[in-house]
């Protein structure tokens, strides 16, 4: 599984739940913004719409923030205009991070993720300096609950997926970018449930820190998670619970 939701199941953040709460509605809802504003605000023909409204109500965001999002978006409702870009850098250690960014204001945002940076042993970097380490595909991780791996695999490849790993609770069906919607729909028709399906950044190769390097790293990506401009972080970076799926 990606580097990224791992860093998610990290909690250290005491005291702050109700800022986190609405740090999550409002990356939910940039979400629904970009995506209704690129495929229009009908979920049954815009596939990453209805995916980011899936996400959204499983995280609890309020219905009426959801149809305010899609009419913003389709301009139906005046607002702002957000823009997606991918920032890259270097953490401590050497550590390479991509970091998916929607924001209105991009010069705020830059000046904001640059002083993360500089403030935690890191740096911004050139454009493609360090994309080149991950590659981009879609993860849809099924439960292994009530699910025969075999089966499962089959109807993944038969769909078009890479390949199916193998994780202690679940399934994780990988894709090309282009392959994921038809793979995704396909164990939807099949009646396969699963946790969660996105498209992600997957490093090419990991590196192994020890404990306390890996707690400067850690440090970075929550405070870089904690702007409300930054979606979601991406490292090359082998966790200590991460299994081997080679």
């Amino acid at each position: 599984m990606s580097g990224h939701s791992k860093w998610h199941n990290i909690q250290r953040r005491k005291g702050k739940q109700d800022a986190i709460r609405g740090q999550l509605f409002t990356k939910l809802s940039k979400d629904i913004y970009q995506a209704a504003r690129e495929g229009g605000g009908n979920p049954d023909t815009n596939f990453r719409l209805k995916v980011a409204i899936e996400r959204a109500k499983a995280n609890n965001l309020p219905a009426e923030n959801i149809s305010r999002t899609i009419a913003k978006a389709t301009g139906t409702l005046e607002g702002v205009t957000y823009e997606e870009l991918l920032y890259e850098g270097y953490g401590p250690h050497g550590v390479a991070l991509l970091i998916e960014i929607v924001t209105d204001n991009r010069n705020r945002t830059a000046a904001e993720v640059r002083h993360i940076f500089r403030k935690r042993g890191g740096s911004l970097a050139e454009s493609g300096a360090v994309a080149w380490m991950f590659k981009r595909q879609g993860q849809i991780e099924v439960p292994k609950a009530g699910v025969e791996g075999d089966e499962l695999m089959m109807l993944a490849l038969e769909a078009g997926a890479e390949d199916v790993i193998e994780q202690e609770n679940a399934f994780v069906v990988v894709t090309a970018p282009e392959d994921f919607k038809q793979v995704r729909v396909a164990l939807e028709e099949a009646g396969v449930q699963y946790d969660d399906a996105e498209l992600v950044y997957e490093p090419a190769t990991k590196i192994e820190l020890s404990d306390e390097a890996l707690e400067e790293v850690y440090e970075l990506v929550e405070a870089l998670e904690d702007c409300d401009d930054v979606q979601t972080v991406y490292t090359n970076v082998k966790m200590g619970d991460e299994e081997e799926t080679d």
